[in-house]
């Protein structure tokens, strides 16, 4: 693993991106054991996405200055001081010539598995889970799809336990479809670390449609998720970003990496070739389903209609409102709403 965690300074950020999600690490070494240059983790790289750099740029073009690393007097005591007060998953050990001369990880040193967040969140969460689930039939003739197991637990308890994380403590679901079963699934367990309340749509009003019943009711920054994704992200990071940028509304995007197994050619004027690539590999930004929102937007949503959350996010632009795409990395999103997706997931 420790080998793994090494980069060289002209990797592109695309590829120190894919290496954190194959090692399941949020943060790399720049040089090796011999020549430390530096770390780059996932946050450099949201940063460099969201200014738009282009992601076949070499990390040497995103590298800060400001790390913090350990040198190789310090006590155990101070080195786990630092790594708490600085959330990190591991700090590397660097002595007087520039060499690695270990690697501390946060597993080896602090009880807790998982980083905690940057800070706590109050807020209300509304969790959009009254569709049939028609991609995951027929498992969802019988169940619905947020109490779809995930190991020992449904998926919408696991969508929870996240924003409980951070802080989230009142939630409330949208339902529509065998809305019963999920009341009769939380009513059959104690959970005083959180409480549900439930809009219920009448007929089904798209992805966005029933939040118009919270109008009144929610009077701060509130999440939506969708009932069939996972992020694996600090929330309240997110969140930052949102109040820093001013966003009315922001919406998680994952990127998402297709190969073209052909050679793909540009043309000009008169068919002129002006470019060949063979085999590229194109990275879009999907949405995830998980977005920050803004109270006041409750009053764009139209009553009882069928209403989508592009919709309200159409109207926002239309009238030079501010949306902002907060950027994930293609395994740290799981999208949960279609066989194989479920079937590789099912271990939590």
């Amino acid at each position: 693993m420790e080998k793994q965690l090494f980069v060289n300074i002209d990797t592109p950020i695309i590829s120190a991106l894919k290496l954190m999600d194959n090692i399941k690490v949020k943060l790399l070494i720049v040089g090796d054991a011999y020549n430390f240059l530096g770390l780059v983790s996932v946050g450099d790289i949201q940063r460099a996405i969201i200014n738009n750099i282009d992601l076949n740029t070499p990390i040497s073009n995103i590298l800060r200055k400001d790390i913090i690393v350990a040198n190789e007097n310090e006590s155990e005591e101070d080195i786990k001081r630092r790594m708490l007060q600085i959330r990190t998953e591991f700090m590397p050990v660097i002595n007087n010539k520039n060499h690695v001369v270990r690697i501390v990880f946060w597993d080896d040193l602090i009880s807790t598995k998982k980083l905690p967040p940057v800070e706590k969140l109050n807020f209300p969460v509304v969790i959009m889970a009254g569709g049939k689930g028609t991609r995951l039939k027929p498992i969802t003739n019988v169940l619905p799809k947020p109490l779809i197991p995930i190991g020992k637990k449904p998926i919408v308890e696991h969508i929870i336990d996240r924003f409980i994380e951070v802080g989230c403590k009142d939630f409330y679901f949208s339902v529509n479809f065998k809305s019963e079963l999920i009341e009769y699934f939380f009513n059959s367990f104690e959970h005083p670390e959180y409480c549900i309340r439930y809009l219920k749509e009448k007929e089904f009003l798209g992805t966005a449609g029933s939040l118009n019943l919270l109008n009144g009711k929610i009077n701060s920054t509130f999440f939506v998720s969708n009932c069939d994704i996972i992020i694996d992200q600090d929330y309240s990071e997110i969140y930052n970003y949102h109040k820093n940028n001013k966003n009315e509304l922001t919406l998680v995007a994952a990127l998402k990496h297709y190969n073209i197994p052909y050679g793909t050619v540009e043309t000009g004027y008169n068919g002129e070739l002006m470019k060949m690539e063979e085999k590229p590999e194109i990275t879009y930004k999907i949405n995830a389903g998980l977005y920050i929102l803004e109270p006041h937007l409750l009053n764009e949503i139209p009553v009882n209609e069928f209403f989508h959350i592009t919709h309200l996010i159409e109207k926002i632009k239309n009238r030079n409102g501010k949306v902002g795409v907060f950027p994930v990395s293609e395994k740290s999103w799981r999208d949960i709403g279609e066989w194989d997706e479920y079937l590789k997931n099912m271990e939590e």
